[in-house]
């Protein structure tokens, strides 16, 4: 991760309380002076136990204070850092109701959210939590929650659009970082919203006195602290909010791969062939005490199959319904170690923000890591145009360990996918598959999956390719 200060975390940089930085490897979070007697009342009030002994907060110990620094702490880190653009509707919910747990819990103790940014909510497998300790202050009497607007842009308001709309509206939050803006969700959300109380408390007439303080040319958190709320008021808005949040369902959807196990061409005895041999396979090459990333994971069948106590498996798929389902059945197993995530390999999450440092492209936070990507590749040469030799180099830049199955044009998945088009992919065939592929990796082992035409390897990169992009 670059940054402009070395060691810096290039999203760590907006907070005056602190930041976070590695050094060493190590990841490190400095309190500043400016934020003592916050940190201390955190501490003294039991709200740090609280919160870290119900797994809501990062725990972290304490190390010598750096130079500069009125503390210095070493967080308990996360697997794999995502973002709220990566996360199916469910994610986006648990968060949400996890920062409203965490501000009713705060003002139990004395102190409030001053921040309830989605960024600061990370996901454990199922598990969402808080990764940053300083986003709590000394609750004033009388003073309203400052990061209300924070909540709605970040959670609400595309939950909201999400739920009433269309789920791939998800994708406003990977444009607008800092939260959908109101008057945009007010505007693409249904009429019949206004007849929701939540909503149109919340989002239809928050905007509107956005708007209306914008228009008499006052600023939005000046005129939020001007306001005067008694601790009563504040404990019902939050009621409210987690009422207007929980209201959010999905309707029942079918989209085009949310049922794909449904509907393959495999038998009952190839399906249980290929679980062996996908597991085995995967033992073969996996790199030791690294990120398992399933490309194409749809429901999370062979995710959930891979998934061990030593390793902790990130599984992506460009579904948000086939995500949602997998996101359940993570729930319902109440599983750390599987985290399922919304990804368009062919338009993967980039860096943006500031400076382009703030969130990190996908090819930054996973290079190195083992990939597996069943029946994916005829998706991405066939359906997106993407020659093999480009699929070779782009999987090369990310995996030091690769399962991999090819699915010929004679499979009826293929001949789906080529049902309403030219066949224009004459080198689409397992020959120039394993001379593409076969420049950058080591091909360690293949099998025909029994009772299909595919076939499954298992691949080491090359060491000449360590550190190359894509060509």
């Amino acid at each position: 991760m670059t940054s402009t200060t070395p060691g810096r975390l290039g999203a760590s940089f907006r907070d005056p309380s602190g930041f976070v930085y590695r050094a060493d490897g190590v990841l490190y979070r400095q309190v500043n002076d400016v934020y003592q007697p916050h940190f201390d009342a955190l501490l003294a009030s039991g709200l740090y136990d609280r919160l870290t002994k119900k797994r809501w907060l990062v725990p972290h110990d304490e190390v010598p204070a750096a130079p500069g620094a009125y503390r210095t702490l070493r967080p308990a880190e996360i697997p794999y850092i995502s973002y709220p653009y990566e996360w199916c509707f469910g994610q986006l919910k648990a968060a949400a109701l996890l920062t409203l747990d965490l501000q009713q819990e705060a003002l139990t103790h004395g102190l409030v959210l001053k921040d309830a940014s989605a960024y600061n909510i990370q996901f454990v497998g199922y598990r969402p939590v808080l990764i940053d300790t300083l986003s709590f202050e000394i609750y004033e009497d009388g003073a309203p929650w400052v990061a209300y607007r924070q909540f709605c842009q970040h959670f609400l308001a595309p939950l909201a659009l999400e739920s009433s709309v269309d789920p791939r509206l998800r994708r406003l939050s990977g444009e607008f970082i800092d939260g959908v803006p109101l008057d945009l969700a007010s505007r693409l959300l249904p009429r019949r919203t206004w007849a929701r109380p939540g909503l149109l408390t919340h989002v239809h007439l928050h905007a509107r006195s956005q708007q209306k303080h914008q228009a008499a040319g006052r600023g939005g958190a000046a005129s939020a602290r001007a306001i005067r709320v008694s601790k009563t008021a504040l404990v019902a808005l939050i009621d409210g909010l987690r009422r207007t949040v929980a209201a959010c369902t999905l309707p029942a959807r079918r989209t085009e791969w949310s049922d794909y196990y449904s509907d393959t061409n495999y038998s009952d005895e190839s399906m249980t062939a290929k679980e062996s041999l996908v597991a085995e396979f995967v033992d073969a090459v996996a790199v030791a005490a690294r990120t398992i990333h399933d490309f194409g994971a749809n429901t999370g069948r062979f995710s959930r199959l891979i998934a061990r106590p030593d390793r902790y498996v990130v599984a992506h798929d460009v579904d948000e319904m086939a995500v949602e389902h997998h996101y359940r059945h993570v729930v319902a197993d109440k599983s750390e170690g599987v985290l399922p995530l919304v990804l368009d390999l062919t338009n993967p999450s980039p860096a943006r923000g500031w400076a382009l440092e703030e969130r990190d492209a996908i090819t930054d936070r996973m290079a190195g890591d083992t990939v597996v990507a069943l029946a994916l590749i005829h998706h991405l040469a066939i359906s997106n145009n993407v020659p093999l030799d480009r699929l070779a180099a782009f999987f090369a830049r990310l995996a030091a360990a690769l399962v991999i199955e090819f699915v010929p044009k004679e499979d009826s998945q293929v001949q789906r996918l080529l049902a309403t088009r030219k066949d224009i992919f004459p080198t689409y065939t397992i020959e120039d598959f394993e001379r593409t592929f076969g420049e950058r990796f080591e091909i360690v082992r293949r099998t025909l999956v029994p009772g299909t035409s595919r076939t499954l390897y298992a691949m080491r990169r090359k060491p000449s390719e360590i550190g190359l992009n894509p060509g």
